[in-house]
């Protein structure tokens, strides 16, 4: 019994006592990213090539200015108008009379423009016809010289009786999409002429009627929405100028530091697709890099004339021609040009139509292929020196903790690379706040060393070099971490001779890599 009252009282003392929070220490890791960077993402879609199968060569080209026959010739919406009043009285007309059969010519404003021939590849006509006569009468419309598959374009309506005041109308609206227009004229010597004949027979089962002059017999036919794939004759001169804008977003992130590039060639290029003498000339060429310092190109190529002749062939078998400047370390001041890094570059260019006039006699042609392209191409080894050259790029960082549950105090992230380029990289991390204020800056333990300070790897034939470079995250860090939002990644690259350490050129090798793995291990503490 005694023993009984003891057990008793020493279980409600430790019930009866408030229990403290309990925590330790403890130290946890894990792998957080695992990765080989290349360049074959690039290789596929051309702008990296090889002519060697050992080093690698930049071919960058942009397409300035790709245009066809829809922006050369624009058919305005245009309203033809036949019209028929007779002069005098003509009493006591038999069902069944043609009274009107008549071609008239219409001239379509085109803005000099001569042209002897399009075909419609998309377009429509709508059409009205009015009838004052007190019978019913047939309207046969025409169009001489527009034709699909060899014949003439003709409808036929019928319309009720009307009256002076009052006439009865018919309309519709008809596709022209394939339809052939012969613009020549009845005389077949004019151009943007586009014919109309009208033909208007009294009802074979009608009354007989008289006709007089208050009586007006109309044909309107609007063609609108006209999209062309083909024109003959003459385009007259026009001048095409323009100044187009494009982007390098490879170096967007460049915030300093300076490259060397070997000796290249840019290429201005202006193809020409289309049966007509071109003039070009290339007016201006800047490019405006992180600091806003814009470098133009200076060349005595820039503002001079080139010619390009008219293409030869025809249809699926025509063959553009095209005329070239090449701006060079000889002729221009390319290399400073490029080693600017300009992330937006402007080009300026103009084009001239028949310089030298209707020289063809209107036997210019544009085919639904016919293109006036204009091109530049930068054309280099992929060989570089890189002399402290610092690119910066931001990521979102959202990482939410509880001070008074499982948490963590510091930690380390160990950065493991296999380099099989020839550049070094010295990484430094920016922790900011959402105002993008830095609260925290990590540099790294070490730098990656560049692939010529190690050695050659026998299966790949490629110089290697493994390096591990530590990220030290102090409990300062840590204890901010929801306060942190984003974390900006700097790094700062460099192309030592692995003899002398002097940044010099160095060929980027065909197959050339970087291998990450990215770990985090971190000292924290649990409290339950």
């Amino acid at each position: 019994m005694k023993n009984l009252l003891y057990v008793t009282l020493i279980c409600l003392l430790a019930f009866s006592c408030k229990k403290k929070d309990t925590s330790w220490k403890t130290d946890w890791g894990a792998p957080m990213i695992s990765d080989t960077l290349t360049l074959s993402n690039f290789m596929n879609d051309s702008t990296l090539t090889t002519s060697n199968e050992t080093t690698i060569d930049v071919d960058l080209t942009r397409t300035l200015l790709d245009i066809g026959i829809k922006d050369i010739v624009k058919i305005p919406d245009t309203t033809i108008t036949q019209f028929f009043s007779p002069l005098l009285n003509i009493n006591n007309v038999l069902p069944g009379f043609t009274f009107v059969n008549s071609i008239e010519e219409h001239t379509i404003d085109l803005n000099g423009i001569e042209l002897k021939k399009i075909r419609i590849s998309n377009g429509k006509i709508k059409v009205k016809v009015y009838n004052p006569l007190s019978t019913r009468v047939f309207y046969t419309i025409q169009l001489p010289g527009t034709t699909k598959n060899g014949v003439m374009f003709e409808q036929t309506y019928s319309v009720d009786a009307g009256s002076i005041s009052q006439p009865q109308t018919a309309e519709e609206i008809l596709d022209l999409s394939g339809f052939d227009i012969d613009l020549r004229g009845e005389s077949g010597f004019s151009f943007n002429a586009l014919q109309s004949r009208l033909a208007i027979k009294t009802d074979p089962n009608g009354s007989v009627v008289s006709i007089n002059s208050q009586h007006d017999f109309k044909f309107d036919g609007t063609l609108y929405d006209l999209e062309i794939d083909y024109a003959k004759g003459y385009f007259g001169n026009q001048l095409v100028s323009d100044t187009s804008t494009f982007q390098f977003p490879y170096f967007n992130n460049v915030i300093g530091g300076s490259i060397d590039i070997p000796a290249t060639n840019l290429l201005f290029t202006i193809e020409n697709g289309m049966k007509v003498s071109l003039k070009g000339k290339v007016t201006q060429a800047k490019n405006t890099n992180y600091a806003l310092n814009s470098v133009s190109l200076n060349s005595s190529e820039i503002g001079s004339d080139f010619y390009v002749s008219p293409a030869t062939g025809s249809w699926s078998f025509l063959n553009p021609s095209e005329q070239t400047k090449s701006f060079n370390s000889t002729n221009s001041n390319i290399e400073q040009y490029i080693e600017n890094l300009g992330s937006q570059h402007e080009i300026g260019y103009q084009f001239q139509l028949n310089p030298w006039g209707n020289v063809s006699g209107g036997a210019d042609e544009i085919f639904p292929n016919s293109k006036i392209k204009v091109k530049v191409n930068l054309q280099m080894p992929l060989s570089f020196g890189a002399d402290g050259l610092t690119l910066r790029d931001t990521f979102n960082f959202d990482l939410q903790q509880d001070a008074t549950k499982i948490h963590a105090n510091s930690g380390i992230i160990t950065l493991n690379a296999t380099n099989a380029f020839p550049i070094s990289c010295e990484p430094i991390l920016y922790f900011m706040d959402e105002n993008n204020f830095i609260l925290h800056t990590v540099v790294g333990s070490s730098q990656i060393s560049s692939s010529k300070l190690g050695s050659v790897n026998s299966q790949n034939g490629l110089f290697e070099k493994k390096s591990s470079v530590e990220f030290i995250l102090p409990e300062a860090l840590v204890s901010d971490l929801n306060k942190l939002k984003f974390v900006v990644v700097e790094a700062r690259f460099d192309t030592p001779n692995y003899q002398t350490g002097i940044n010099e050129q160095q060929s980027i090798p065909l197959g050339a890599y970087l291998a990450v793995k990215l770990n985090v291990k971190l000292s924290g503490t649990i409290i339950y």
